[in-house]
């Protein structure tokens, strides 16, 4: 409190007793920060605690579930856990499991996370295109606000992990170093593991060989970090297959460089005046009398050290002296300890046609830490690697991912994981179905079922979405549900009781007559949109303001701090990995659609002739032209009527016919000038049901289905 001078006392001491709101800028005197050895600075960069306390203008949000795959075909495990696929933007979904109170994790996530694995974009800020010299890439975060952006997530990351937990996270070249000095300060530099080098895609050293001069060479590796939360912890050890040579056994030194005097004795009758043995006495000992044993009994039986070992149980272990020096047998290994060059496997794979997919193989050697059981989350999901081999190898599992493709790519991954490549044999197919796994949204709701919820689970919902602290209190005889962190009350609108009547000025002259005096300046009320006959956003009665809390809501600028932002979808595939953040929650609007299906000369074209979402443009606040906001059209080409499995992706830019690649402007302003737009298949590839689905910018959806 030293910052703190008289004047800053009183002031507030008298902010206090009038219970008023305290400045903002008193906060670092009150709570200042502990510098630490070294740390980042940069500009944007919060507070730890303000984050957790979501002074980012970033809160949690229910978590709505779209759909279950359960029953016989995808069993639940135990205690009913099922596997997530979470839409929707992962700081929103961090801050969810952190706060811990939505039902459908409560108690099942924080501090049971035993693992997690992230790849995010790598956020390098570039706009070019190196073949035309024009701009044609844009990542929306670079700089010091994609250290930010990657930091905050971060944070939240460390306080969910189990205390025996750890976390991966993949970086390029571009920005790794600073976010190594991040994970420094968020997970603490003692409880840094490892570094490991993992293969990237083929370096441009064919490229850069034309040029007589070059301003760098190509890039072979990405990096990986590895952090526990606790430095005590201690993992299972991450092995590899052995090579040709360590398949075999050998002879070795006994002698190590390094010196303990406790570990140096005498052995065949030589001792050490410098550097040490390799084990300890007792058990030295042991392996000179098992070599002896040998030799004594390969006289009559002619056989190796090798057949004897293994005739023996493969437990056994052997020392001697050859010459001037001491040996110690190395027995033949399937699989040795690993090192941090992880080189000799794959970092990218193609199973999926999604960018940047890393490779299963990565996956399950970072997986080899973790039991049986184990829960294991990754929030930049993209192509589903972490589902797919955490199901494999009898993992839990949670993904999230911001992106529309990322999700169907992850559905169709799971629910077809049968026909995936074994792990220890790629050479046959896995040949097991998922278990129970359920899709969620997070921040993008279903009106339809919010309102299909039971009373109680409704309740719950809209205090989640609007943030309300549920009270047990009645003044002057009336209910109040809850209370928002302004410390104001709130009321939720029974309108499952009644159904004919609604909140007018007659319902708000009655509520004021007997608690207006007893509830101070503001009363919320929560209630479905076609029940409030105002159309604005209070209503005032007296000193008393009644804000309608609406389902679905109508945004009151005056309550929020940071104003609500839709996270969007791209509209080609180069921007697949843009990052987004996107604040508060939305419903969604399904966009208005015309289509038909032609069949001719054995092909099949699906016609679109409006595309139309229901919202203004967010920037200009103007109104979407037909085609503007598409950004991808999904098919699942044999639809069983259950489940939608996606075959074939087409972004905006894939339908306009133009070859050249072109920034996400170019794309729209040629979409404004389409007036219909064909995407053809073959008849032989398509079922008796292909389903279609339509996603515009903000990521709402139009599904059909044709029969043909």
């Amino acid at each position: 409190m030293s910052n703190l001078n008289e004047y800053d006392i009183q002031f507030l001491i008298e902010k206090l007793q009038k219970g008023e709101p305290i400045p903002e800028d008193y906060k670092y005197k009150l709570f200042p920060i502990k510098q630490k050895e070294y740390e980042l600075v940069y500009a944007g960069k919060m507070r730890k605690e303000d984050i957790l306390a979501n002074e980012d203008g970033v809160f949690p949000v229910p978590l709505q579930v779209e759909k279950v795959f359960n029953g016989e075909e995808y069993p639940s495990g135990n205690d009913e856990w099922r596997n997530m696929i979470v839409f929707g933007d992962n700081l929103q979904f961090l801050k969810t499991v952190y706060e811990n109170k939505d039902p459908l994790i409560k108690d099942k996530v924080k501090g049971k996370v035993k693992l997690i694995y992230i790849d995010p974009p790598f956020g390098t800020g570039d706009e070019y295109d190196a073949n035309r010299g024009q701009k044609a890439y844009s990542a929306r975060a670079k700089g010091a606000e994609f250290v930010e952006f990657l930091r905050r997530r971060l944070i939240l990351a460390r306080e969910i992990l189990a205390d025996d937990g750890s976390i991966f996270v993949r970086m390029g070249y571009h920005f790794g170093h600073y976010i190594k000095v991040i994970m420094d300060e968020v997970f603490g530099k003692e409880n840094f593991r490892n570094e490991f080098i993992v293969k990237r895609g083929a370096p441009k050293a064919g490229l850069i060989e034309q040029f007589e001069k070059i301003k760098s060479v190509g890039v072979f590796y990405d990096v990986l970090y590895w952090y526990s939360k606790n430095v005590n912890t201690l993992f299972n050890k991450i092995l590899r297959q052995a090579n040709k040579n360590q398949k075999v056994g050998k002879w070795s030194s006994f002698k190590k460089i390094y010196d303990r005097p406790t570990m140096r004795y005498e052995i065949e009758g030589i001792n050490l005046k410098k550097g040490q043995w390799m084990w300890g006495k007792e058990r030295a000992y042991q392996a000179v009398e098992n070599y002896k044993k040998f030799l004594e009994i390969t006289n009559r039986t002619k056989e190796s050290l090798e057949e004897y070992w293994k005739r023996t149980g493969k437990c056994l272990e052997f020392v001697r002296r050859n010459g001037n020096s001491i040996q110690y047998w190395v027995s033949p290994r399937e699989s040795v300890l690993v090192d941090n060059n992880w080189l000799d496997i794959k970092g990218y794979d193609h199973v999926t046609d999604y960018p940047t997919e890393n490779a299963e193989e990565l996956l399950a050697r970072i997986m080899q830490i973790t039991n049986s059981g184990d829960l294991v989350l990754d929030f930049f999901a993209g192509s589903g690697t972490t589902a797919a081999v955490a199901e494999k190898l009898g993992r839990r599992w949670i993904v999230c991912d911001i992106g529309k493709l990322a999700f169907y790519t992850m559905q169709k991954r799971i629910l077809t994981i049968q026909d995936s490549k074994d792990l220890d044999n790629p050479n046959k197919k896995y040949g097991k179905k998922a278990r129970s796994f359920i899709t969620v949204n997070t921040g993008l709701y279903d009106l339809k079922k919010v309102f299909e919820l039971k009373k109680d689970d409704y309740i719950k919902f809209v205090m989640n979405l609007f943030e309300v602290e549920p009270v047990d209190k009645r003044i002057a005889g009336i209910k109040i549900d809850g209370q928002k962190k302004d410390g104001y009350y709130c009321i939720i609108y029974p309108y499952w009781q009644f159904k004919e009547a609604a909140v007018d000025e007659e319902y708000l002259e009655d509520l004021h007559s007997h608690i207006g005096k007893k509830i101070g300046e503001r009363l919320y009320i929560i209630a479905p949109a076609n029940y409030v006959d105002f159309i604005t956003d209070y209503h005032q009665i007296e000193k008393t303001r009644y804000y309608f809390l609406k389902v679905p809501y109508q945004i009151i600028r005056e309550l929020h701090k940071v104003q609500f932002k839709k996270f969007r979808q791209p509209q080609s595939k180069r921007n697949v990995n843009d990052l987004e953040d996107a604040i508060g929650f939305h419903f969604i609007r399904q966009p208005d659609v015309e289509t038909r299906i032609l069949k001719k000369n054995g092909k099949l074209e699906i016609h679109i002739t409006k595309f139309l979402s229901n919202y203004l443009e967010e920037e200009t606040g103007n109104e979407l032209s037909n085609f503007e906001s598409l950004a991808m059209v999904l098919i699942d080409k044999d639809y069983d009527g259950s489940a939608f499995v996606m075959d074939e992706f087409y972004f905006a830019e894939d339908l306009i016919g133009k070859k050249k690649e072109e920034t996400e402007e170019d794309i729209r302003e040629d979409l404004k000038h389409k007036e219909k737009i064909i995407i053809p298949l073959q008849l032989e590839e398509c079922g008796e049901k292909i389903m279609v689905v339509y996603i515009d910018i903000y990521g709402n959806e139009f599904k059909e289905v044709f029969t043909l």
